[in-house]
This record gives structure tokens, sequence and C-alpha cells, in this order.
């Protein structure tokens, strides 16, 4: 049983839906939902804030017509309603946009990892992603010495790694669509990021065959 106890709500017996979300206060924090339970993160930090808004900028440029990249959106994962995540970034089908929060499942779904997340973000949310049938999950990690993006899909109802970059390498992945990530460029402030996000232009000299190929 849960209790809410938010702002001037009355106290509420019994598991808590979305529709209680509208009781929460808006001061920075992040309120999610897990079996009717109230899971309550600190409002990010600033380099969680850049990182997001980088690659939200960056894979909204890169994505097709038809795919929608959204910063921070809330998803209800059951039909009872009690279970509620808010992804850092999330890409869905046009088709699936739904107000105010969406019930299917995007094509992708992006945690930032902070350091009071770092277990919901490996462990709780893959499972609870996986379950509600999310096929690409990415975990990235803002260290400004050597950041990091991990790929994971789902395979047979659980995720795999399938990639991962770290610092000044290139991420790349053709899921959900095509697109080119150097993890350091999410945070570093040296230097334009959005000419640098993608890494190296390939060449036609990096390119091409080697003899005898």
């Amino acid at each position: 049983m849960a209790v809410m106890t938010i702002g001037k709500t009355v106290p509420k017996p019994g598991p808590l839906t979305v529709d209680d979300l509208q009781h929460t206060p808006d001061d920075g924090r992040r309120y999610e939902l897990v079996d009717g339970r109230l899971d309550v993160a600190p409002a990010p930090s600033s380099l969680h804030t850049l990182a997001t808004g980088r690659l939200t900028a960056h894979l909204s440029y890169a994505a097709p017509v038809g795919m929608l990249v959204m910063d921070g959106p809330g998803i209800t994962l059951d039909t009872e309603r009690t279970r509620h995540r808010i992804p850092d970034v999330a890409v869905i089908r046009s088709e699936d946009f739904q107000m105010p929060y969406t019930t299917r499942p995007p094509v992708l779904a992006i945690e930032v990892v902070s350091p009071e997340s770092v277990f919901r973000d490996h462990h709780t949310k893959r499972r609870e992603y996986a379950e509600f049938g999310i096929p690409s999950y990415w975990v990235i990690t803002p260290d400004r010495d050597k950041a990091s993006i991990i790929e994971l899909r789902l395979e047979d109802g659980e995720y795999a790694e399938v990639s991962a970059a770290f610092g000044e390498e290139v991420f790349e992945t053709s899921v959900p669509f095509p697109a080119r990530i150097v993890p350091q460029w999410m945070l570093r402030l040296d230097g334009d990021w959005r000419a640098h996000i993608t890494g190296p232009e390939e060449t036609e000299e990096t390119t091409k065959p080697a003899a005898g190929d």
C-alpha cells in the first residue's frame, strides 16, 4: 500500500496511478511510479542536462520524417497505470504520439546516468523497458574524462549489449535510424560540438576497398 503526501494532497491509501502525478510539485525533480509507489529523482546536474540537450538536438537533426525525438517524455508501462517512467530521451513514431503520456513502446529509450541512478538505469529500467517491449535502449555515462554510450537491443525478451563507445571513439548505429556520435563531444566546451559530434568525416580513401579485395 502506498500513501501520497505530496504538496497539499490528502493522503491516499493504495497504489498510486499516473492520475496522481498531477499533484506532484514543479520543483525540478523527476517523479516516476514503480508498482504504485513514487520513485523520486533529484533535479539533473549540469553535465546531465548538457548531454541530454545535445543528444536531443543531434538525434532530432538525424531523425527521418515520421520519427519524433522527445526530451523526457512520460511513458506509462502498464494497463493499471501504476508504472510510469520518464526516460531522458526517447524516439517514437509519429503515429504513436499520445497525450498526456504515451502508452506505446518507443523505438528507442535513452537514460543518462547520474550518480544516484546507476542501479536504476543499468538494472531496474533495463528490466522494465525490456518487459514493455522497447526494442532499443542506450545507457549514457556523462563522464568529463571518458563519456560512454552503451547500446542494447531486445532479443528474446531481454536486452543484449550490441555496441559501446568511450571518449573520442565513434559510436555508430543503424537503429532506429543511422546515427554517429562521439561520446566526449556531448560534454566538451572547447569547440563547436555540432561540427565534431559525428567524428571524422569518411573520405574516399577510408571507404574504398583495399587493393586485392
